[in-house]
């Protein structure tokens, strides 16, 4: 009896947040070992449908990078990466759109249905939903001269239209995106899956948006995780090197996110099990929330 009535605590613990997240928007970037390990893959599923059932509209974005790298390889292509960002040639963008749009994203619909949702995959091509242009970097030459550097069909939102996750939403049905936008010429765009979710979070005034990860969260210089930063104190952590490598586009998606007009954002371990109901039903969460300031 006494572990009964603590599953029933557990749940009225639950009922402020299901009470204040209901009928709002959460836009989750879905990617790193939760995307690969099966364990991780079934509570992912479990998570976006059980929030969807209590009247929270979710939508997914995934990326899939390690299974585009194996594709290639198996196709005799060697995947090329400049400054963390894949070279994407005309052949490397079908592979690109075959891995993406097809493979993982019908996986994961396929899981989220299984689980009792109602998933529907499409990619920014479908209805419009992401406009982008050519995306360009720049580096030091060995002259130590700046040089910008063309990476094929690698894309930047340029515009998101959200009219077909509304109208998906309206109907029950949970949109799963796969990265990949249109050009102004009609052609395919791969573009960072961290800046997709922010993009659509933004265009969509999403309650939450929650990225994924494979650490913890954001951590302070001596290891340990931060739970909560306003935009003022990231700017501080970027400047004085505590958030580098490849947490710093992540927290710039999170703050362009939070400029748009999202309440909050996340950053949390996808390696934790049930890591979405952790962070949202729990007082203390799990990994490092960023929001416009503090309270």
């Amino acid at each position: 009896m006494k572990d009964l009535i603590k599953k029933a605590e557990i749940l009225i613990e639950a009922l402020p947040f299901i009470r204040k997240f209901y009928g709002k928007t959460f836009v989750i970037k879905y990617g790193g070992a939760a995307q690969q390990q099966d364990h991780l893959k079934e509570a992912f599923a479990q998570d976006v449908v059980l929030l969807d059932y209590i009247g929270i509209n979710m939508v997914v974005v995934h990326g899939g990078g390690p299974k585009i790298s194996e594709t290639m390889e198996k196709m005799g292509k060697s995947p090329v990466f400049i400054q963390g960002q894949r070279v994407t040639d005309e052949e490397t963008v079908d592979i690109v759109e075959m891995v993406l749009g097809g493979l993982v994203n019908k996986e994961i619909v396929a899981l989220i249905n299984r689980h009792g949702g109602k998933a529907v995959g499409l990619t920014g091509k479908d209805g419009g939903l992401i406009k982008a242009k050519r995306k360009t970097i720049k580096r030091k030459s060995a002259k130590s001269e700046e040089e910008i550097i063309d990476l094929g069909q690698v894309g930047e939102v340029v515009e998101v239209n959200p009219g077909v996750l509304k109208t998906l939403d309206d109907s029950g049905f949970i949109p799963v995106v796969a990265p990949i936008g249109v050009g102004d010429r009609g052609e395919t765009l791969n573009i960072n899956a961290d800046s997709v979710a922010s993009a659509l979070a933004g265009a969509l005034k999403a309650e939450k948006l929650i990225l994924l990860t494979d650490v913890e969260g954001i951590l302070d210089k001596k290891g340990n995780v931060i739970p909560t930063l306003s935009r003022k104190e990231i700017n501080k952590l970027l400047k004085n090197g505590t958030i580098t490598g490849g947490m710093i586009p992540k927290v710039e998606a999170c703050l362009k996110a939070l400029e748009a007009g999202v309440q909050k954002t996340h950053i949390i371990d996808g390696r934790t099990p049930h890591c979405l109901l952790l962070e949202i039903f729990t007082r203390e969460g799990i990994g490092t929330e960023i929001v416009p300031e503090k309270p």
